[in-house]
């Protein structure tokens, strides 16, 4: 599998196609949908072969061309080890690394699990987008929605919105939904907000508002968490520990609770607010800044580095920015395949050694997963 979750196969002469739907090891019958130079990009038109791996979609609306879950074709254990291939593959192809020291995957349910959801809307509903495409999809229900979003999902409850952002703390029952425009007029439950709600995440009650950024499911953050305070408790030295793009200010949060002085650096602004409310009680022992990542450079050392950027990860500014630190540890939470391998042969060029590897799949029936990497400085 590539990294964006498209099998690799050659066609009759030679050449390397990108198909959509297929799996390793499969026979396919594809329909090219983009001829190129050096390659081509493909959909599957008939499976001749299947793999073992290959199992019916369980959510009619993926045969009806919904584009959330790309991988209901494939089972779930499947999907698992050929993330962690596509990890293993990323670090040696991208990143040059050799001898990746793997991880056994944490493991998280597969359905009810998500408690954010960005739909489009189509004469005043909710709907979702088609597979590689701009079309909407209209659905009554979702597979991997929280059950306290399916409900948001049901009837035309948008009117001329755009597009709506849907939102639950699974945790706290909070319901939030914010249309665009802002000023939309909806149809929704009298308990729904639209503004800020709460999730409990490490023991901690988080503050989320609708333009900040919060993992998709709580018990991924509660796994992403336990990995970060486990690199972080045996972190040579320990004191002082930067949270790069610190988001609402979860893992500086859970590391100040854990005693270390915390530098929180985030550049968005609703964010940066949520963070400042999240870890008022911490006082002078966190400090919440906002600023670039990528233009942020450290004035003293830190002894450790957590950093958990966007999708784009952190490229040659971002990584630039971690390397100014000089941690002797070094924490990268990623959330793309193709970004990890280049971020880590950055870091590992700039001074430091792989020490792990740990795929955690909080995106079950898709191709995309999380990766908690731990780096020690050479």
């Amino acid at each position: 599998m590539a990294t964006d979750g498209r099998a690799v196969g050659r066609l009759s002469d030679g050449k390397v196609v990108f198909v959509d739907g297929a799996l390793p090891g499969e026979t396919v019958s594809v329909a090219i949908v983009a001829d190129r130079a050096r390659f081509a990009d493909a959909e599957v038109d008939e499976v001749i072969t299947p793999s073992a791996d290959r199992v019916g979609p369980p959510c009619p609306h993926f045969t009806e061309g919904c584009g959330g879950c790309q991988w209901q074709y494939v089972s779930p254990a499947a999907q698992r080890r050929l993330k962690a291939e596509m990890i293993a593959e990323s670090l040696r192809r991208i990143g040059h690394l050799d001898d990746i020291p793997m991880e056994a995957t944490v493991e998280l349910p597969e359905e009810n699990w998500r408690t954010t959801i960005r739909a489009g809307v189509r004469q005043g509903r909710a709907a979702l987008r088609r597979m590689s495409s701009h079309e909407l999809v209209g659905v009554d229900g979702c597979l991997v929605a929280h059950p306290l979003l399916r409900p948001l999902l049901d009837g035309r409850r948008y009117g001329r919105a755009d597009r709506v952002l849907l939102r639950c703390g699974a945790r706290t029952g909070e319901v939030l939904v914010r249309p665009t425009p802002a000023g939309t007029v909806i149809d929704v439950p009298d308990h729904v907000v639209r503004d800020f709600i709460h999730e409990v995440v490490a023991d901690r009650r988080w503050r989320i508002s609708a333009s900040s950024f919060f993992q998709s499911r709580p018990d991924g953050a509660d796994a992403l968490v336990a990995l970060v305070t486990a690199a972080a408790r045996d972190a040579p030295g320990g004191g002082r520990a930067l949270d790069a793009y610190s988001g609402v200010g979860l893992f500086g949060g859970v590391l100040a609770a854990s005693g270390w002085s915390v530098a929180a650096v985030e550049g968005s602004a609703s964010s940066v607010a949520d963070a400042r409310v999240n870890l008022a009680d911490f006082g002078d022992q966190v400090n919440v800044v906002r600023a670039d990542m990528n233009q942020w450079r450290a004035t003293r050392p830190f002894d450790l580095v957590v950093a958990d950027p966007s999708r784009a990860g952190l490229a040659k500014l971002g990584a630039a920015a971690l390397l100014s630190a000089e941690a002797r540890r070094m924490v990268l939470i990623s959330c793309d395949v193709a970004s990890l391998g280049r971020d880590a042969g950055i870091l590992v060029a700039g001074g430091y050694r792989l020490r792990s590897v740990t795929p955690v799949d909080l995106f079950p029936h898709s191709w995309h997963v999380e990766v908690v990497t731990v780096f020690d400085r050479a």
